[in-house]
């Protein structure tokens, strides 16, 4: 999990400030209009027009991601590997390509959903005018909003993630196996 979490945070260096652009393009929050195009955000984030620092336009909710990429990690992997080992003991299987990529699919979902919660933070975080503390915006949704919003849409996330999840995983499967075969192969021609 050590190595998936730094990954992950290694990912995030990238994934951050295109999502940074992505979610205030279609918000149209940054100063450029609601019809910029991304490009005119990155500029704008780039040439520190806000005034808050390229860094920090550019990296505001990085530990939010974070703070939502590592669960869901802790939770996909570990579930997608114990759903693969009772599949294969109950109909005593070899894994197939199909196989891996429905217990992908289900591991992907319940990560998903249980990390709404955070990833409705991340994008609050990301899209508040101003650098907020994590625990005041959080106590601010709760007084304002109510508990509920943390569930604000957990639907299509968890279907979209399900979906990848089928993908990334049964392609993981399929280039695994593939692999361990041509391994095999080679060393019995040895």
């Amino acid at each position: 999990m050590v190595s998936a979490s730094s990954g992950e945070i290694a990912a995030c260096l990238v994934r951050v400030p295109a999502e940074i652009v992505k979610q205030r393009t279609q918000a149209g929050v940054l100063g450029v209009g609601n019809k910029a195009s991304s490009w005119a955000n990155f500029q704008y984030l780039v040439q520190n027009k806000s005034g808050e620092g390229v860094f920090r336009g550019l990296y505001r909710g990085w530990n939010t991601t974070i703070m939502r990429e590592i669960p869901f990690t802790v939770i996909q992997f570990p579930l997608y590997e114990k759903l693969k080992q009772v599949w294969s003991a109950y109909d005593n299987t070899e894994l197939s390509l199909l196989k891996g990529a429905i217990c992908g699919s289900i591991a992907g979902g319940v990560a998903a959903a249980a990390t709404t919660p955070l990833d409705v933070i991340k994008t609050r975080v990301m899209l508040h005018k101003d650098r907020i503390p994590i625990s005041t915006l959080v106590r601010q949704i709760l007084a304002e909003e109510g508990p509920r919003v943390f569930l604000n849409g957990i639907g299509p996330r968890t279907c979209w993630i399900s979906a990848g999840g089928a993908i990334f995983l049964g392609c993981y499967e399929l280039v695994h196996t593939n692999l361990s075969t041509l391994v095999a192969n080679e060393k019995a021609f040895e």
